[in-house]
């Protein structure tokens, strides 16, 4: 197992949630690292990204909210989730950017009222 990601819960919306997910890999410091979502019935999709570097990308949907972090001594990336709605109900999970590793087992989160 390659990553562990944690975190999620049940949220009303307008609620924040903060993610993590642990790496195994000895080259986490040298990754460029996504958090990405599934929700029932669609693909999965990126919704940030930051390079090993520190160059951060977000979804169009999630800018401004959401906010990517990473501690590379202690192979951990993080996920802060604020003004969370409805639509930001899935999956989350974590992995490297490009080539893809095995997926972990990911961590639910769901927004409803």
């Amino acid at each position: 197992v390659q990553f562990v990601e944690s975190g999620g819960g049940l949220v009303q919306p307008g609620g924040s949630l903060r993610l993590t997910c642990t790496s195994s890999r000895s080259v986490f410091s040298l990754d460029d690292m996504g958090w990405y979502r599934q929700a029932p019935g669609k693909q999965r999709e990126m919704v940030a990204s930051q390079t090993y570097d520190g160059i951060k990308n977000y979804l169009d949907s999630v800018k401004g909210r959401f906010t990517i972090s990473r501690n590379n001594a202690e192979n951990t990336l993080w996920l802060q989730m604020n003004s969370l709605k409805f639509e930001d109900t899935a999956v989350y999970y974590c992995n490297t950017v490009g080539l893809e590793r095995p997926w972990g087992q990911g961590t639910q989160v769901t927004v409803s009222s």
